[in-house]
């Protein structure tokens, strides 16, 4: 059995995290190939080191702050020192400094400077555990313009890692054919975990972070929430997409064909089982939904015309005026004379005015009214479309706890259910979904 282990920063924030992280590793043989993040914050007010990268980087190419970035320089290389007496590993890293340095100094890039955190730690991690180190730029392939090229990167990733035994892949960038250095967005290890694991064609893709899984709901909203068992990609898409944030969306992508599970693990209680994300499931989940997440900051714009469904064309012209200005929407729940559309506040607030008289020199509608300062929640499960009145109890749910319904939205896979309210209601609705589904079926 292989299995591809990646650990996020607060995993790795000092030795004592990075002690923990070699234990578990060490603790299962088929633990063989890591991915780690930069070093993380060791305290709430502390600074990561990639945005201590950031700035050093700044401060390298401003010539009145040349003191401050080598005492930022200097700062990092400590965090890096700390962690390597602390385990008393046997590795120098003062050339990479050097180089570092050199290559700041030259400002060559700031996916370069973000990147030198996960390439240090890399070589830490590997120097604590004896494995190789398989530097990110010869096996992650951008193009020059910062596209990801999946295809290259399988094969390079194959032919590197096929004939190796045990490897530690820094996580979060690669280079192009030239040698550049790109990274993906913030969190992009776990996309780098995922290539590691589709690329060795891994049995499991375990992601280690500070969290003890996938959880039902918010913690910020809902006190000591359930831990989700198991989950299918579809549903983590749903949760993901609408703000429920443990792994990086882009990550399930590379192994969803290959049919490798992901287990979402604490570092901090590695006995706990944690979540594991499939394919598709025959079980049967602990309660009817899986999850509930959302997002603030939608408004309405609810279009009325008589007889607007005998209308061919019509929902097409009022959605290409969003798109000509550049604003894309979330639901279009509709009736008979009425469809609405939801989007980002922020992305409408300055179109408004440009978007309202499209949609009356497009369709001539009787009325359009608008709302703002709206909240989506989406309620996800597979255990939904066997269990009857699910969209009852949610009403019945938000009704006693005295929250205005604005929108209802059943997708036709019935594994989510979309509800607007109001920004006010937001937490109330979604504690109160979470108590009539999980601490009611408990």
């Amino acid at each position: 059995m292989k299995k591809v282990v990646k650990f996020g920063g607060s995993s790795l924030a000092n030795a004592e995290q990075v002690r923990k992280v070699t234990d578990i590793i060490r603790s299962d043989e088929s633990r063989r190939f890591v991915v780690p993040s930069a070093p993380g914050k060791r305290f709430d007010k502390d600074t990561k080191v990639t945005d201590l990268l950031y700035r050093c980087y700044d401060q390298a190419g401003k010539k009145e702050e040349q003191t401050e970035f080598l005492n930022t320089l200097a700062e990092i290389r400590s965090r890096y020192a700390d962690i390597i007496e602390g385990m008393g590993a046997e590795l120098s890293l003062e050339d990479d400094f050097e180089t570092i340095r050199i290559n700041f100094e030259a400002q060559i890039g700031r996916d370069y400077a973000a990147s030198r955190g996960e390439y240090l730690n890399g070589k830490v991690v590997a120097a604590c555990l004896g494995f190789p180190f398989v530097d990110a730029a010869e096996v992650i392939r951008f193009a020059e313009d910062g596209t990801f090229l999946p295809e290259e990167t399988q094969a390079l990733m194959e032919q590197k890692l096929s004939g190796m035994d045990s490897a530690v892949v820094p996580g979060f960038y690669g280079a192009d054919a030239g040698g550049k250095v790109h990274t993906f967005s913030r969190g992009g290890s776990d996309v780098t975990g995922s290539l590691v694991a589709k690329g060795i064609r891994a049995d499991l893709y375990e992601n280690w972070t500070d969290v003890p899984g996938f959880l039902v709901a918010d913690p910020r909203i809902v006190d000591d929430p359930e831990v989700i068992e198991t989950i299918t990609y579809r549903e983590l898409r749903e949760l993901s997409y609408m703000g429920a944030t443990v792994l990086h969306e882009d990550a399930i992508f590379p192994i969803r064909k290959d049919g490798i599970p992901i287990n979402i693990r604490d570092t901090n209680d590695p006995s706990a089982p944690g979540t594991v994300i499939v394919e598709s499931t025959c079980r049967k989940p602990r309660y009817t939904i899986t999850g509930i997440a959302g997002k603030r900051g939608f408004c309405s714009i609810n279009i009325e015309k008589s007889m607007m469904n005998a209308e061919i064309g019509f929902g097409r012209k009022v959605l290409q005026v969003f798109e000509d200005n550049g604003v894309s929407f979330e639901h279009i729940p509709s009736g008979i004379d009425t469809m609405t559309v939801y989007v980002h506040q922020s992305e409408f607030e300055d179109k408004e005015q440009q978007i309202l008289a499209g949609i009356h020199r497009a369709v001539q509608p009787d009325f359009v009214e608008m709302e703002s300062s709206l909240a989506l929640i989406a309620v996800v499960g597979r255990g939904m479309k066997s269990t009857r009145g699910t969209a009852g109890r949610i009403f019945s749910a938000l009704a006693h706890a005295k929250v205005n319904v604005k929108m209802i939205d059943q997708g036709s896979s019935e594994l989510n259910i979309i509800i607007g309210v109001s920004d006010n209601d937001f937490e109330t609705a979604v504690r109160a979904i979470y108590d009539i589904f999980v601490m009611t079926e408990a």
